[in-house]
């Protein structure tokens, strides 16, 4: 604007005071009218995100065909953080959520949603569809998880808990970019960490970490660890599209072999996420979550069994697949 305004200034100083001809006056008042060209803005950074607010509730008053009342809610977030400038790429998300239900008069509250996830992978371009990249990921849950018996949750019999189970991973490879849906990191030298916090949990053995040490006397003489590190192989698949409009798709796929111990029992974690935009603020998704982790134990069953001569439970114990599944409809916002 000021250049504008020295330029217009600088034109009438040079007319020496002369009364301007009809077409010079007009190029002035079109060179003040005409706006400075906008500062381009910075695009190395790209940012973004969601929130959303899911609401479920049933309240039932003498039904004859039976149930219970409910109320249960889930928080979501999910934000990113991209940056691209020449042959150089950084990739950071954190995705967050956390849900709680109450079921009935029993006055307690269940967990339904609970996780940490954040990313970060830098990348220097080696060709037009491979890049050198380094990845740190970390993930863990915010609160305590208990043992649900016969649908009541028994706080006696802790199984999860902030920073119980956590867990860090650092990969360095190769990452695959074809196109703007798909990306695959593969790494031949990636180091996991398993950390867990509580002190009950890890004299357990929980999650793979090496139990407490007891005499015969059962009094504990060692404590469990509450860390452990493994040394694999990791691969990271990601794919984006859009089925149809207004309704997206999302999946990602992570797979770990560790080197050391039991290589082809190979660790899975597959998330997908389908997205169904009703209007601006109103959303449907529907999200799954497989997991596979040859170390981390889970009650599979129950049988019953007669040891001398009495009828005992025995529950059976062991690494099995875990699936999640949740159907949400609420609000939903980006930024």
């Amino acid at each position: 604007m000021l250049f504008t305004l020295c330029l217009a200034a600088m034109t009438s100083f040079a007319q020496d005071n002369k009364v301007l001809t009809a077409e010079e006056q007009a190029k002035v008042d079109s060179a003040m009218a005409t706006p400075a060209a906008e500062e381009p803005k910075d695009t190395t950074w790209a940012t973004g995100g969601t929130f959303g607010l899911n609401f479920t509730q049933t309240y039932l008053d003498n039904w004859a065909a039976g149930g219970q009342s409910s109320v249960s809610g889930t928080v979501l977030v999910s934000g990113f953080a991209k940056y691209a400038k020449g042959r150089a790429t950084w990739d950071n998300s954190i995705d967050l959520a956390y849900g709680l239900l109450r079921q009935g008069n029993s006055g307690g509250v269940l967990k339904t949603d609970d996780k940490i996830d954040f990313s970060s992978k830098y990348g220097y371009r080696a060709s037009k569809k491979w890049y050198y990249s380094a990845l740190l990921n970390f993930r863990s849950q915010f609160a305590p998880g208990y043992n649900i018996v016969d649908g009541v949750q028994d706080e006696d019999q802790l199984i999860s808990d902030f920073l119980a189970p956590a867990y860090g991973l650092l990969a360095l490879g190769m990452d695959f970019k074809p196109n703007k849906k798909f990306t695959a990191f593969i790494s031949p030298i990636t180091y996991k960490l398993t950390v867990v916090g509580n002190q009950d949990l890890a004299d357990a053995g929980a999650f793979g970490v090496e139990a407490a040490e007891f005499n015969d006397l059962g009094e504990k003489i060692a404590d469990g660890e509450n860390l452990r590190s493994e040394i694999g192989g990791y691969l990271k698949m990601e794919y984006k599209t859009d089925l149809v409009e207004n309704v997206s798709l999302q999946t990602r796929i992570d797979l770990f072999s560790n080197y050391a111990n039991n290589p082809q029992n190979i660790d899975v974690n597959w998330e997908t996420l389908i997205s169904m935009k009703i209007n601006k603020y109103l959303s449907t998704t529907i999200s799954t979550q497989l997991l596979y982790d040859d170390d981390v134990d889970v009650v599979r069953g129950e049988r019953q069994e007669v040891v001398n001569g009495e009828e005992v439970t025995i529950q059976d114990i062991g690494p099995a697949v875990q699936f999640k599944e949740v159907l949400a409809i609420g609000f939903n916002y980006k930024f």
